[in-house]
Formats: structure tokens, C-alpha cells, sequence
């Protein structure tokens, strides 16, 4: 019976929002003007930090792979989206669900890395200013950010290989828009507890640590902007990082509250997802990375000039 009761998968029914054709035609809309914008906002992000020479500096490297991560993140998932919601066949290979989950995952790690790595940059630059030139020259910010990536990338191939090694029951259907990994663990007619014990090493080393870092790093910047007695020169001294620590705490609030949100017990009890973590779902995926670049944008002043003179079509080296 064991046997009979298990099945290969060859694909995958994403239930997203499945049975509210009017509700998904109002999501494809405003889901397609978020990722348009976020293309539009993080490519430009990109292309200012390249061709302006004042922003060749490890914080806007940084910025850059942020990013460019964004772009990535989103083009994983929001295509295949838009599709779903338009097509009445809202299947996915197994080949892609796998794919799915391993990009989403290894740019997901990467970010939160990154994000640890920015506040080091700011800590060394407002605690430490006569010596980040030396802290944070090219020899080492440049492997921090290849860093980030490669741990992202090694992250999620040890996770996705454990998962698409699970024997899957003729259960397919997934709660969710994408192939989110948790998601389709749930999907397993096996014992997972090894993989949640992978994921929780996982979530420990590469979310919680990053998070302690940057806890740290703005525990000690906070200290040290305490002790300008100007009030002036404190206001100028936290805008430097104040961009950062927006997207940190957005970042973060979002993915603690969809992991870390009391559960009903009927939610428990069932294969349901609750409509919130649906939409905080789609806020984390889509409007995450199209606030980021406006959030640069707005409280730098150097990324407005650098935008004003591309825009303008001036010479950025003047």
C-alpha cells in the first residue's frame, strides 16, 4: 500500500489564487507595473555605480550586487507568476519547481549576507573613518561580496538536492505562487525532520548571523553617533547609513513575520495558507526589491546627482 501511495511527480499545480479570475487579473496588473519598475529602478542603480566615478566606493559596490541580486530574485519568480495568472494550466515541471527553489533560495541567502557585509561597511566608516580606506580597500570588499554569493549558491544546493531526493505521494498541489521550498517539503510522503534540521542550521548560520552582525554593527554606530555633540553633525552622520537600516529592518521584518507569525490551529491542522501570508509573501517577493533603489534614491545624495546626470546625458567624471 506504501508503494501504491507514492507516485514520480513529473509536475507540480501551483495554487496561487486559484478560483479569483478577477482577483488574479487585479494581481497580474499590479504585479507587472512592481516588476517593470524594479527593473527600471535597480537597472539604474546599476548603471550609475558603473559609469559615475565618485561611486566607486565599497558601499556602492555593495549597492550594485544588491541590486542585481533584486533583479535576479525577481526574474526567478515574477514571469513564471504573470503566466500563472493568465493561464488556466498552472503547472510546473518537477525539473523547474527544482530549479525554482534553488534559485529563489540561493539569491534569498545571498541577500541576507550581503546585507551583514553593508553594515561592516557602514560600522568601518563611521567608527573607524581613518582607517577604512584600509579596511575596506578593493582586496577586501570585493571577496566579501563574491563571498556572499558563493555561500548563497552552496546554501541552496545542499538544501534543493535534499529536497528533490524526497519521494513526493500523488499530492502535487502547491500552496503557494512559487515552488517555495517549505512548500514543497510539505509535499514529501517521507520523514522530513533531516531536512528541517538542515533548513534550521541553514536559517541559524546564514539569516540569524548575518542579523546579529548587523545588530551589532548598528549597536556600536549608534554608540558612536551618541557622542557627536552637534545634533548636526549626528543627523549627518546616521543619513549615511539610515538607507541601509530602512531596507535591513523591511527586509527582515517581513520574512520574521511570514516564519515567525503565530499560527491558527486550523491553519496548523490543514494544507491552507492563510490569505496575509499569501499577500506578505508577494510583498516580500516583488515590493522588496522595488522600494530598495527608492530608498537609495531618496535619502542619498550622490545616487540623485549621479541620476540627475544620467538622465541629463552629462559627463558623470565632471
Amino acid at each position: 500500500m506504501e508503494w501504491e501511495n507514492q507516485t514520480i511527480l513529473v509536475e507540480f499545480f501551483l495554487k496561487g489564487l486559484s478560483g479569483y479570475p478577477r482577483l488574479e487579473l487585479l494581481f497580474y496588473v499590479l504585479v507587472l507595473i512592481m516588476y517593470v519598475a524594479i527593473l527600471l529602478g535597480n537597472g539604474t542603480l546599476i548603471l550609475i555605480s558603473i559609469l559615475d566615478s565618485h561611486l566607486h566606493t565599497p558601499m556602492y559596490f555593495f549597492l550594485g550586487n544588491l541590486s542585481f541580486l533584486d533583479i535576479c530574485f525577481t526574474t526567478v519568480s515574477i514571469p513564471p507568476m504573470l503566466v500563472s495568472f493568465l493561464s488556466e494550466k498552472k503547472t510546473i515541471s518537477f525539473s523547474g519547481c527544482a530549479v525554482q527553489m534553488f534559485l529563489g533560495l540561493a539569491m534569498g541567502t545571498t541577500e541576507c549576507v550581503l546585507l551583514g557585509m553593508m553594515a561592516f561597511d557602514r560600522y568601518v566608516a563611521i567608527c573607524n573613518p581613518l582607517r577604512y580606506s584600509v579596511i575596506m580597500s578593493k582586496g577586501s570588499y570585493v571577496p566579501m561580496a563574491a563571498g556572499s554569493w558563493i555561500i548563497g549558491v552552496v546554501n541552496s544546493t545542499v538544501q534543493t538536492g535534499c529536497v528533490v531526493q524526497l519521494p513526493f505521494c500523488r499530492n502535487n498541489v502547491i500552496n503557494h505562487f512559487t515552488c517555495e521550498i517549505l512548500a514543497v517539503m510539505k509535499l514529501a510522503c517521507a520523514d522530513i525532520s533531516r531536512n528541517e534540521f538542515i533548513m534550521l542550521v541553514a536559517t541559524t548560520l546564514f539569516i540569524m548571523t548575518p542579523l546579529l552582525l548587523i545588530i551589532i554593527s548598528y549597536t556600536l554606530i549608534i554608540i558612536s553617533i551618541l557622542r557627536i555633540r552637534s545634533s548636526e553633525g549626528r543627523s549627518k552622520v546616521f543619513s549615511t547609513c539610515s538607507a541601509h537600516l530602512t531596507v535591513v529592518i523591511i527586509f527582515y521584518g517581513t520574512i520574521l513575520f511570514m516564519y515567525m507569525k503565530p499560527k491558527s490551529k486550523e491553519t496548523l491542522n490543514s494544507d491552507d495558507m492563510d490569505a496575509t501570508d499569501k499577500l506578505v509573501s508577494v510583498f516580500y517577493g516583488v515590493m522588496t526589491p522595488m522600494i530598495n533603489p527608492l530608498i537609495y534614491s531618496l535619502r542619498n545624495r550622490d545616487v540623485k546627482e549621479a541620476v540627475k546626470h544620467l538622465v541629463r546625458g552629462k559627463n558623470f567624471n565632471k
